[in-house]
């Protein structure tokens, strides 16, 4: 299946859900990385991997399709 067919394809209900998490959690990494005010080192690590992590799970749970679902 072709990439773009299988991000257009049905997605199941629990990677909707899973990726609808990812984004939240990349939308708050992004938030932590761009803060106007100085953040301690550690507090800025967390935002970029929160940023990777919620990234990657977006874009797995999106190209999950319900017939690689029902085949497992």
């Amino acid at each position: 299946m072709k990439l773009v067919k299988r991000a257009q394809a049905p997605t199941p209900k629990f990677f909707k859900v899973l990726r609808n998490v990812g984004l939240v959690l990349a939308a708050v990494g992004g938030t932590i990385l761009a803060a106007p005010i100085a953040l301690p080192v550690l507090v800025t690590s967390v935002g970029g991997y929160l940023v990777v992590a919620g990234g990657v799970a977006s874009a797995v749970s999106q190209l999950t399709t319900i017939q690689d679902y029902a085949n497992k």
